[in-house]
């Protein structure tokens, strides 16, 4: 009786075998390039491993933050990036492998941007030829036909930032641009007399209204020593010190040092910002500023818009001893929340992120006070994820939530409160925000 056999077919021929890539990425993992850093080593093992299972689906970041860097399975990939920040650094040192100790291999390991599943190959026949083996002083005396290209890889990460921080400064423009446009067509107001009337109150105690945007280049730093930092140290700059001072392994030091040097902030804290500069009165001053930038003079002189939880904006700390929402952040389960200082009758002490069928429950948390030297107004909006916070904007914004929360008070002038909102969202888009407790303070007028 005979057997038909498949015979092997080109593809297969030139695809390097589960045993080859296994053996491959241990020998990675065991280079130089990670013996230092424990983290990316981890990365490497569990990205090239999980593909190499049978029937493996795609890696996705979400599984990569939970196994590899702790994070809660359902954290919020749009509050912390840190997946996609190593994914980089493991990108140019697994690059940097097979220039180096690994110039000889003849299958060669890649992670495609835009995915976390490598990718496994034979070398071509020529190859070996561009990447023979590289050591400092080759490269200081190659000719120019080769030097020019390899050099250029270490400058990535910086040309990553440098476009982080021009985003940053287009999207700052835009939103001045289309503020004054909004102002100059006088209808951002029509049919909304309960949102005038609070937005005028910052108009009427003083003329110049500072937009403080939040800083997450902090909030990531925070997340790589695992622990708050306050607003003296953070005015100091002296968390950075204690960071270079600290046990943190090298790499991390590095990190921390490259996110500290750019100005990082999440969509949502620009999308707060630009739902509430269409209802300033149009005769005050506006200005929109980072939080690092912001000085502990204009806090007492001006209004004041502080956006983002004191995790980012650390400005927040100064109003600890005013506010009953607090928008934390659990440094062991990885995760914000809002903390309920005083609970009534009814309330939680916490209010933590769910999951509902097709939707994300999250909460914010919204302050109106008046400023530190009571010349001016004050207002706090945090929530536990980029979309919360700017649905905490949408809510002074709105005249339908403001209308309503003005007739639960039964009051002519909104006065001093604070709001805490349920939020939900699908797809990342906010559907719902429901008032779920407040306070008042109309003594502090």
């Amino acid at each position: 009786m005979s057997s038909l056999v498949k015979a092997p077919t080109e593809e297969d021929l030139h695809t390097p075998s589960i045993q080859e890539c296994s053996a491959l990425v241990d020998r990675i993992a065991a280079s130089s390039q990670f013996r230092r850093s424990a983290r990316l080593r981890d990365f490497l093992l569990f990205v090239g491993r999980q593909c190499l299972k049978d029937g493996a689906a795609d890696i996705h970041e979400q599984e990569i933050g939970n196994r590899v860097f702790g994070r809660p399975v359902n954290y919020d990939r749009s509050q912390d990036n840190i997946v996609r920040v190593n994914a980089t650094e493991l990108r140019k040192r697994i690059d940097q492998y097979f220039l180096t100790e690994g110039a000889d291999e003849t299958v060669v390991m890649e992670i495609p941007r835009g995915g976390y599943r490598p990718v496994f190959r034979h070398r071509s026949p020529v190859a070996p030829v561009a990447l023979t083996r590289i050591d400092a002083a080759t490269i200081d005396a190659a000719p120019p036909a080769i030097a020019p290209v390899q050099p250029l890889r270490p400058r990535m990460p910086q040309l990553f930032w440098a476009s982080c921080t021009i985003v940053l400064a287009a999207l700052c423009v835009y939103l001045f641009l289309q503020n004054r446009n909004l102002r100059a067509s006088g209808n951002v107001l029509a049919h909304k007399p309960t949102v005038e009337s609070f937005w005028q109150q910052f108009q009427q105690t003083n003329t110049t209204t500072d937009i403080v945007l939040p800083d997450d280049s902090l909030s990531l730093i925070e997340d790589l020593i695992n622990r708050p930092v306050s607003l003296e140290d953070y005015l100091s700059r002296n968390f950075m010190r204690q960071v270079e001072t600290s046990n943190l392994s090298a790499d991390r030091k590095y990190d921390a040092t490259q996110i500290f040097s750019h100005n990082l902030i999440t969509f949502g804290g620009v999308r707060a910002a630009e739902e509430m500069m269409r209802y300033l009165p149009e005769v005050s001053s506006t200005h929109l500023t980072l939080s690092r930038y912001y000085e502990g003079d204009a806090i007492k002189q001006h209004n004041v818009i502080l956006v983002g939880g004191k995790k980012a904006n650390p400005w927040v700390h100064l109003f600890d001893d005013q506010i009953n929402f607090v928008c934390d952040f659990d440094n062991v389960r990885g995760q914000a929340l809002i903390v309920n200082r005083h609970p009534k009758s009814g309330e939680q002490a916490e209010y933590r992120v769910s999951f509902a069928p097709n939707a994300l429950i999250g909460y914010s948390a919204v302050a109106y006070l008046p400023n530190p030297s009571h010349t001016g107004n004050t207002a706090i909006l945090a929530g536990t994820d980029s979309d919360a916070t700017s649905a905490a904007a949408e809510f002074l914004t709105s005249e339908e939530q403001l209308r309503k929360f003005q007739n639960t008070l039964h009051v002519q002038k909104l006065p001093y409160f604070e709001v805490l909102l349920k939020t939900s969202r699908l797809s990342g888009t906010s559907l719902s925000a429901e008032v779920l407790a407040y306070r008042t303070y109309p003594d502090l007028h």
